[in-house]
């Protein structure tokens, strides 16, 4: 296993959001965390990643108990990817730079460079390179944001709601070459996202969330109409397109 959570357990003031949280993500899995607004998707990432202090339990990596890492070796760790990203006058290049703070000693090497070149073609940013980060959009934010996550070069990459601003194209494109990333390397991720179709076609698991604790997890066969239902209330069914599983509620 890569990453080992271990009875995560938050509170926001006197209210109780995360209340015992366990799971593994094993090499070149891709997790989506699934559940209703204010579940507590975003909260657990933030534990997962230490930006947050959960109020028990423990988060391993290779072993190592994050909470007892520094900021630096945490971000060798994990690359996270929020959902509104601060923006500055940077330009995308540079932003997307940032990302390989974790690695550099002294000076940036042409290594660096290149990374960051290498990704801006692989997403087809040219156009974008030398534009400032406040003048963009949120879809095109999203991008370098992501960007900056992969040449982070982390071992878990933590996505929350990470094609929340991008259109069908843009979608398609960057879950591509996520996938591309996680499977070609020794990378996992785990991303959260409510659109359950989207995550049927690219994830290997799923963790439902449900009044701060885990209400299922496992792969594709525990997406069921009866677990949607129950974590979402609303009845859905299931049929497959070409192979693939569709989601379809019974009501609009």
């Amino acid at each position: 296993m890569i990453l080992d959570v271990d009875g995560i357990a938050f509170d926001y003031k006197s209210t109780e959001v995360l209340k015992g949280i366990d799971f593994t993500l094993k090499k070149n899995e891709m997790l989506t965390i699934l559940g209703p607004n204010g579940v507590g998707k975003t909260t657990l990432l933030k534990c997962i990643n230490a930006i947050l202090q959960p109020k028990r339990g423990s988060v391993m990596i290779d072993g190592l108990d994050l909470m007892q890492l520094d900021k630096l070796d945490v971000a060798k760790k994990l690359g996270y990817v929020p959902q509104r990203c601060e923006t500055g006058r940077l330009t995308a290049f540079d932003a997307i730079l940032l990302g390989r703070t974790p690695h550099i000693r002294w000076n940036i090497s042409d290594k660096d460079l290149k990374m960051v070149d290498a990704i801006i073609k692989k997403l087809e940013m040219q156009h974008l390179s030398l534009k400032y980060i406040d003048e963009m959009s949120g879809g095109e934010l999203q991008k370098v944001s992501i960007a900056r996550a992969i040449v982070q070069e982390s071992r878990v990459l933590l996505l929350d709601e990470p094609t929340s601003s991008l259109d069908l194209k843009n979608q398609l494109e960057i879950l591509g070459i996520l996938k591309e990333i996680v499977r070609g390397h020794d990378v996992s991720l785990i991303m959260t996202m409510h659109d359950l179709n989207t995550a049927l076609r690219v994830s290997d698991s799923f963790l439902f969330l449900k009044n701060g604790v885990i209400h299922a997890a496992g792969g594709p066969e525990i997406v069921t109409p009866e677990v949607i239902n129950e974590v979402y209330g609303v009845p859905v069914y299931i049929e497959k397109i070409r192979g693939i599983p569709i989601v379809l509620p019974l009501e609009v």
